[in-house]
């Protein structure tokens, strides 16, 4: 049994169905590319290639390659995540050896200061501190004294000004135009 050869009618029907598949194809392939650094989902592919979901489904090349672009995107992030992780590692280590060195410094300050200082230096250092505290509560309890006196002053002023507003009032109402003056 011979297979018959296509009438010219399907044949060209075929050649533009396969043309459009092959573009269809390109497209998909171009749109994996474009999508490589974001997720990779069939509904995204299909909607900027311009194919249906169906078509990436049915059609073995194009599942293929949403299958690959998906497998690579996830490992891309997985090792992005891996490389976050491991540039983090890396700055807190540094962040620590170059802390170790300024620690060790200021250690040795420290204990070069304390051997430096005498008995009577300690001693002197501690009574000056006493004074010095007690001076701070003294002018801490002058402070308090002159403010309380500084707000009685300014209340006596505002009462002597109250005390003065009223008189000034009546004189002036009694003064003013529209009233007779006094004795008429």
């Amino acid at each position: 049994m011979t297979q018959a050869l296509p009438a010219p009618r399907t044949a060209q029907a075929l050649r533009a169905r396969q043309q459009r598949t092959e573009a269809s194809l390109q497209r998909i392939q171009d749109t994996v590319a474009h999508l490589a650094k974001t997720p990779i989902t069939v509904s995204a592919v299909a909607r900027h290639a311009d194919v249906s979901r169906t078509f990436l489904y049915e059609h073995s090349q194009a599942r293929t390659l949403v299958e690959e672009a998906t497998r690579r995107a996830a490992g891309r992030r997985i090792q992005d995540r891996h490389d976050e992780l491991a540039e983090r590692e890396a700055s807190w280590w540094e962040r620590a050896l170059n802390t170790e060195d300024p620690l060790k410094a200021t250690q040795g300050e420290v204990l070069d200061l304390q051997t430096e200082w005498t008995e009577d230096d300690i001693v002197r250092i501690t009574t000056e501190y006493a004074m010095f505290k007690r001076r701070v509560r003294e002018l801490e309890q002058e402070n308090r004294r002159v403010t309380d006196r500084l707000a009685a002053a300014r209340d006596n002023v505002r009462f002597a000004d109250k005390r003065i507003a009223d008189p000034e009032a009546q004189l002036i109402d009694d003064g003013s135009p529209g009233s007779a003056p006094p004795g008429s």
